[in-house]
């Protein structure tokens, strides 16, 4: 006969939990010997193993009581249950840990391939980082809002990236980083403006301004945009004067008319 200490140790528990498993009746309480101490037979030892292994495979404590009761193939179905369930978690944990990864990989977490390879490309090609943070920025909430369109905007983005004009602009506009009143974007805004005209009479205007989301997004990306390149702020104002406005959906605007202080 065992002390309920020995039973603890053949079972590879703790003398807690054999009393935890006495307290919700997995496992009875023997009566008390002469001494005044419990005593437990072998047959005890095999039930805390098994209460042991079910309940480590995660099986809840009130289903483990079930379980100790089963008959031989309603236990094994059960068990089999369990396993499907294991494995499942399994996955899902498998699936945590891929985008623990991911975190890692920094852009990958929130965004599809192919918007990461625009970045690569971004980076590849010079522009500051300030900069590609903000269209990274920008490409997870569009990303999040509108999945399937993902691909045509960013075909189109690629297709915008490959004439040198605009990258120019945004060089220029990195090199403006540190200054909300650089000279320089007074130039880059009399450069955009000519050269988004010329795109939409020659496109369309659909081509310039393809962005076609809901006004309160597209505000939570400018303003994104804008707390990670400040001087883009002053670079929409001076857009709005030469008849063109937005940073993340782009607009023809009928430019502010010069005021009259004539007689």
């Amino acid at each position: 006969m065992l002390t309920i200490g020995e039973l603890a140790s053949y079972a590879g528990v703790t003398v807690r939990a054999v009393r935890h498993y006495h307290a919700k009746g997995l496992l009875p309480e023997p009566e008390r010997d002469h001494s005044g101490y419990r005593r437990y037979d072998a047959g005890a030892v095999v039930e805390l193993i098994r209460i042991r292994t079910l309940a480590e495979a995660g099986v809840p404590l009130a289903r483990v009581r079930e379980l100790l009761q089963a008959g031989g193939e309603e236990f094994a179905a059960a068990v089999a249950d369990i396993d499907r369930r294991l494995r499942a978690e399994i996955r899902q944990r498998q699936r945590h840990r891929e985008r623990i990864a991911r975190l890692a990989a920094g852009d990958s977490l929130a965004l599809p391939p192919e918007v990461v390879g625009y970045l690569d490309r971004l980076r590849a090609l010079g522009i500051d980082e300030p900069i590609v943070r903000a269209e990274r920025d920008g490409w997870i909430l569009l990303a999040a809002r509108s999945p399937e369109r993902v691909p045509e905007w960013i075909a189109r983005k690629r297709e915008q990236l490959a004439d040198p004009r605009l990258l120019d602009f945004y060089r220029v506009l990195g090199q403006a980083l540190e200054r909300t009143d650089d000279p320089r974007l007074v130039e880059l805004a009399d450069e955009l403006a000519v050269y988004f005209t010329r795109m939409a009479d020659e496109r369309g205007e659909d081509y310039v301004d393809d962005i076609d989301i809901e006004a309160p997004l597209v505000r939570l990306m400018d303003a994104l945009a804008f707390d990670t390149v400040p001087p883009g702020r002053r670079l929409i104002e001076l857009l709005r004067e030469r008849g063109w406005t937005g940073w993340t959906k782009l607009e023809r605007v009928a430019p502010p008319q010069a005021s009259d202080n004539g007689p």
